[in-house]
């Protein structure tokens, strides 16, 4: 076989075996003739707490891809009599010892990180750490390591961390358009406004403005300006007291597309929804590329039932709890083919701009089903 590998985590198992499917499809391999590019490793967490990971095949002169999800909480341990579940912090700690379990014997090792870690601490506004760029510092380091691949990072801006390994962000746009343009009937494709909730989502807002560029579509643009109490601190977040709406006021016939990187609790995309319902909108969507519900999903449901947005597209990234898998109104986009896609062209140092850029297929798309092909 390749001399391509991949070492999946638990946190990132499911994601992973399906990337190894793709893989093993181009090269012409198949699993049920006993072929996988992923090598058996084993994790162990201590009772004391510590982790160490063993690597248990060789991979002496491999191209490593080293595959983890820093969120995934369902991976649990028991340190001192008390189950735990792992933290950010424990898996990046397991990644940087999977990397050293390699001890030089992979010809190169790329990480694979989808959902970039401590991504929102990227930048000082007080007394803090910059603990993003710390920790790609510390990768960085690494001589091993050709690349690090991430999704959607929260500020494209960490990259000037590394100057020695690749920093390559990608986005999951042309993968979740394709779920959502076969969903919506052209009625509610042919009046859009794209929403950004915030300032720092405007940029990803116009990437998905852009991907509608399309003669049949009316499309709007509009910003909210967050205005926060930075006198309080509530769950580690600053409070928002209220959302300032720049753009068209009357979007009645509307489907309001309102698309951010990630959507943690909620509680401030529920204030968007609200005021976006005030103007008159017929339908609102959400997009993320990181649905991490970390206070559940019992505020959404109440939302969907009232009427008061129509769904959620995100990906399969990051982990989203299986129960949560049902709802109507959720809607996972698999970006495993395109994972696998980036994997390959890295493997094989063919260009990756395509992958980067190609704002094509959405157009494409959407001009056929206006013309009912």
């Amino acid at each position: 076989m390749e001399s391509l590998r991949l070492i999946v985590f638990k946190s990132a198992l499911d994601l992973g075996t399906r990337v190894d499917e793709y893989l093993l499809n181009r090269y012409g391999y198949s699993r049920s003739d006993g072929h996988s590019f992923i090598v058996p490793i084993k994790e162990n967490f201590f009772e004391d707490g510590h982790l160490k990971v063993e690597i248990l095949d060789s991979i002496r002169g491999k191209d490593l891809f080293l595959i983890t999800d820093i969120g995934n909480y369902s991976v649990t341990y028991t340190m001192h009599g008390f189950v735990n579940h792992t933290s950010p912090n424990d898996l990046m700690m397991e990644l940087k010892d999977g990397i050293g379990a390699c001890n030089y014997h992979a010809k190169h090792l790329n990480v694979v990180m989808p959902l970039l870690y401590a991504g929102r601490q990227h930048r000082r506004n007080t007394r803090e750490n910059l603990m993003c760029g710390m920790n790609l510092r510390e990768l960085d380091a690494l001589a091993k390591i050709k690349s690090l691949i991430t999704f959607d990072a929260h500020d494209q801006g960490v990259e000037h961390a590394v100057s020695h390994m690749e920093f390559d962000n990608f986005y999951a746009t042309n993968t979740i358009l394709d779920y959502f343009i076969d969903d919506l009937s052209i009625d509610e494709l042919r009046n859009i406004v794209f929403v950004a909730p915030d300032n720092g989502a405007t940029g990803r807002r116009n990437v998905y403005l852009n991907s509608f560029n399309s003669r049949f579509i009316n499309r709007e643009a509009g910003s909210f300006v967050k205005q926060r109490d930075y006198n309080h601190l509530v769950n580690g977040k600053y409070p928002v007291i209220r959302h300032d709406y720049s753009g068209l006021q009357d979007l009645h016939g509307f489907t309001a597309i309102v698309s951010d990187d990630m959507i943690s609790s909620g509680g401030s995309m529920f204030d968007v929804i609200d005021e976006l319902n005030k103007r008159g909108v017929s339908r609102v969507y959400l997009i993320t590329t990181y649905a991490l519900f970390t206070r559940g999903i019992d505020m959404f449901e109440d939302y969907y039932r009232s009427g008061k947005f129509q769904g959620l597209y995100t990906t399969n990234l990051s982990y989203i709890p299986p129960e949560f898998l049902g709802c109507e109104w959720l809607h996972v986009c698999d970006c495993s083919r395109e994972l696998a896609n980036i994997i390959y062209n890295i493997h094989n140092d063919l260009s990756i701009s395509g992958i980067l850029n190609d704002k094509s297929e959405p157009i494409r798309k959407l001009e056929n089903k206006f013309r009912g092909l």
